[in-house]
């Protein structure tokens, strides 16, 4: 029923339709009107132009089209905080609806009751509504608004106490996201199964869903989710006895801008109640790790680093340069892993990256100096001649501007 004219118009058209000639039109147009000043917030008005339709609509016996209508004015209802009138627009809707045997627009229905009574604190009535959207969205065949309609009883059981409970419906929600491929849904639902599943004391498992949620919010696309998913995972290698991982996923949650103040302070409370590590983080975590699974610990260090100053991600680099220099049999694998994380980064991010490692090689001893030489040269070696060649000038570009005699080759 929705159209793409602007209300300016709709008010235009009523005049042509007045209510007593052309009732079906005018209760059409006043509809169309109501739905397009809600999507632009202003619900007072829309409010009147969506009860005249639901009434008009009522007396034409014109069901379908008073029950559709009734869903847009409990939405608007909600948003101007008149629950009771939005729940009785709602449960309306949704019996008319399953009378007409409309599940899809039964189920949106449904979702929408379920959020107005969460707003008025009846948890155990919002979950029945959620529950009936979940099923009906299943069966009419929309598994990601079915994961939404999972995760709103799911997350309402966790904040009655009743996390046990939780965990399973959760765990529907994520597996509905993925069957829809709806990254955001499934993310979202990982992320509060997660959580969950820290509450039931189940660290191994929290990890995998909040490692699933992680990958759902890629840094680059959704940064505030991609910390808070970061945030929690660090909770869950702090619960798991990881405590490496739990201050490395810490920190690069902390550098990302866009970070929720919570999200900041859960961080920071954990930085601060983790004991300082007698040895970089990172490299404990490179000796424990087989070479094929590096890059991914590499790339977020170097991403953190990113965010830091030129002082502090030299400081990143030279930790790496440092461990690279005293494991001699894997120097060059690691080299080769760092060099391959760079590669993949955009443009700036990896002239600041050759600059720091630069930065990080330079003023040290010669015999380590000859070593950092040879070892990147062979790891650069490695690549293809494109690459080899783009690193190389690079490097070289780099020293020069720095005023390094260093040959990276």
């Amino acid at each position: 029923m929705l159209v793409a004219d602007s209300a300016q118009d709709l008010k235009e058209r009523l005049s042509r339709y007045p209510v007593d000639r052309y009732p079906v039109q005018h209760a059409t147009t006043q509809f169309h009107l109501g739905s397009v000043l809600l999507q632009s917030g202003e619900t007072r008005p829309a409010l009147g132009a969506l009860t005249i339709a639901r009434e008009i609509f009522g007396r034409a016996g014109m069901r379908l089209e008073q029950a559709k209508t009734a869903v847009m004015l409990g939405a608007a209802l909600r948003s101007e905080g008149e629950r009771e009138q939005a729940t009785e627009a709602f449960t309306s809707a949704c019996a008319d609806l399953a009378e007409l045997e409309q599940p899809t627009e039964q189920a949106a229905a449904s979702f929408n009751l379920g959020l107005v009574r969460q707003d008025a604190g009846d948890l155990p009535g919002a979950r029945a509504a959620w529950d009936t959207a979940r099923d009906l969205f299943v069966t009419a065949g929309y598994p990601s608004q079915a994961s939404a309609a999972a995760r709103e009883s799911g997350v309402s059981l966790m904040t009655e106490g009743d996390v046990e409970a939780a965990v399973p419906v959760l765990a529907a929600a994520m597996a509905l996201g993925e069957q829809a491929r709806d990254e955001t849904s499934t993310g979202t639902a990982a992320n509060a199964l997660g959580l969950a599943l820290l509450a039931v004391d189940k660290p191994a498992e929290a990890i995998v869903a909040l490692q699933r949620s992680l990958a759902a919010f890629p840094r680059t696309l959704r940064p505030a989710e991609h910390a808070m998913a970061k945030s929690n995972l660090a909770l869950a290698y702090e619960r798991s006895g990881d405590l490496p991982r739990a201050r490395l996923t810490a920190g690069q949650a902390l550098v990302v801008s866009s970070a929720a103040a919570p999200v900041r302070a859960q961080c920071h409370e954990l930085l601060k109640r983790l004991p300082a590590p007698q040895t970089s983080d990172l490299l404990t975590l490179l000796d424990a790790e087989p070479n094929d699974a590096w890059g991914a610990l590499i790339r977020p260090e170097v991403l953190r680093a990113l965010e830091l100053s030129g002082a502090e991600r030299i400081a990143v680099l030279s930790g790496f340069v440092d461990g690279l220099l005293t494991r001699i049999g894997a120097s060059y694998s690691l080299a080769e892993s760092l060099l391959h994380v760079a590669l993949e980064l955009p443009p700036r991010a990896y002239e600041q990256t050759i600059v720091a490692l630069v930065e990080a090689c330079a003023h040290r001893p010669e015999d380590q100096t000859a070593r950092l030489n040879a070892v990147f040269a062979s790891a650069m070696a490695r690549f293809a001649i494109p690459q080899w060649q783009r690193m190389a000038a690079s490097l070289n570009a780099a020293a020069a501007a720095a005023g390094y005699p260093q040959d990276w080759r």
